[in-house]
């Protein structure tokens, strides 16, 4: 596989993964393509070394694993949900001939970044048959909304000082007529319900409908919705899938709950990585606190690049640039050390990808990462790794055109390699 065929599928990715229903749901699909088995967290499980296997919770959260002989994990972890909006379970407002829809943040948008963009409706729908509830992944797959910006003539201080209210400047309108319920509405023709269906329920968010596109004399960059974290998430899927196999047991992980803390039954701040740890190693005679011990995890989430018009942001000489490589993030609130960033550094040089040392400037915070969140459950040694990117939690994002490729060819080195660690040395083969 080359940079042009691997960014051709992560645009197509992209566009599938639209909130982290769609997102898990599309990732299944690819999974099962590949012949990989799905396992339910509610059943029993019989795992062959000679098969591969997914399980998901709470349809937003999955992990996917193939079996070695190794007394030890290569582990990925990426998150699949993206900062958006939220629909709010009563949310039609119809005033001076608008039909707005009340909505709620999801994650830390950057609220003028999602003006005059074309928006749609994806998520999780809960259906009530008599007794028996069921669920649908929808997406309607088409621009629906849009949240208008105030022209200049009527907010004449908005290039000096634009303060936007969540409750008042955000809120997008879907029609120009009057209707009663039309997210239900909306639902339906999503959904072709049977007879005693009812919709009782709803997890509905709304995303940007831009496509993916390059930019650029050379294409050298990427702008699209959902870079944050989806170059991460396929980077790491397609080299689980595309991983040479050896002795080595892998684990590709995609969290949901990220923007939000994580704090929820499928987010990395959950028992989910441990539950799945657990279960492969008492099937598979692995003595579970020895095998933790010998593991490792790279925890892939993209970090700021330096941005052309404000280079004074990023630290002067541990800076992200774009197209120069995968960020390896040492800010104190990595878990990140010399011992592990040495690890990923050799992993990367049998891979032929460059890399860069990050670290955020001083006065300027950095947020938790995936594995910080995931080691007060399961404590493996762990790398913070990512993407440098523009324009994070925008509608639209911008990340180099090369740097997907470079961490697909890192992790799919990753997933190959037999790390063995002992009293005063670690080895690579």
């Amino acid at each position: 596989m080359n940079e042009l065929k691997f960014n051709e599928e992560l645009f197509y990715f992209i566009k599938k993964a639209t909130c982290s229903f769609t997102g898990v749901k599309e990732i299944k699909k690819i999974l099962l393509e590949n012949h990989f088995e799905e396992l339910e967290e509610n059943k029993l499980w019989h795992l062959n070394e000679n098969k591969k296997y997914f399980v998901t919770r709470n349809d937003a959260s999955i992990i996917a694993f193939t079996l070695g002989k190794q007394k030890s994990f290569n582990i990925t972890c990426t998150h699949i949900d993206t900062p958006a909006f939220s629909i709010k379970p009563k949310n039609a407002i119809y005033e001076k001939n608008y039909l707005k829809i009340n909505v709620t943040p999801y994650g830390g948008l950057l609220n003028y970044a999602w003006l005059d963009e074309p928006l749609s409706i994806a998520g999780r729908v809960i259906i009530k048959n008599k007794n028996t509830y069921y669920k649908e992944i929808i997406d309607c797959n088409r621009p629906l909304l849009c949240i208008p910006s105030v022209a200049i003539h009527q907010n004449d201080t908005a290039n000096e000082n634009l303060k936007l209210n969540s409750q008042i400047d955000m809120l997008p309108f879907l029609s120009l007529n009057k209707q009663k319920d039309p997210i239900k509405k909306l639902i339906q023709e999503q959904i072709k319900l049977k007879k005693d269906d009812e919709i009782c329920d709803y997890d509905l968010f709304l995303y940007a409908t831009a496509e993916p596109t390059y930019f650029g004399t050379k294409k050298e960059c990427i702008l699209s919705p959902r870079i944050d974290d989806l170059t991460c998430t396929f980077s790491a899927l397609k080299s689980f899938i595309k991983q040479k196999r050896n002795e080595n047991n892998t684990i590709f992980c995609a969290f949901n709950s990220e923007e939000i803390g994580s704090l929820t039954k499928e987010g990395a701040d959950s028992s989910f990585l441990m539950d799945i740890l657990k279960r492969i190693t008492a099937k598979n005679d692995i003595e579970l606190t020895t095998a933790i011990n010998n593991s490792t995890i790279l925890s892939a989430d993209n970090t700021h690049a330096t941005h052309p018009n404000h280079p004074g942001n990023s630290d002067m000489n541990n800076e992200a640039l774009l197209n120069k490589g995968i960020v390896i993030s040492k800010d104190s609130s990595s878990t990140t050390d010399g011992i592990t960033s040495s690890i990923f550094k050799g992993i990367c040089e049998k891979a032929h990808v460059p890399y860069q040392d990050f670290v955020s400037k001083n006065d300027m915070t950095s947020g938790s990462t995936l594995s910080g969140i995931s080691l007060r459950h399961v404590s493996i040694d762990s790398i913070d790794i990512g993407l440098g990117q523009l324009a994070m939690h925008g509608a639209k994002e911008i990340v180099g055109s090369k740097d997907p490729y470079y961490l697909y060819l890192a992790f799919k080195k990753f997933y190959e390699t037999i790390i063995t660690k002992e009293k005063d040395r670690i080895v690579l083969k």
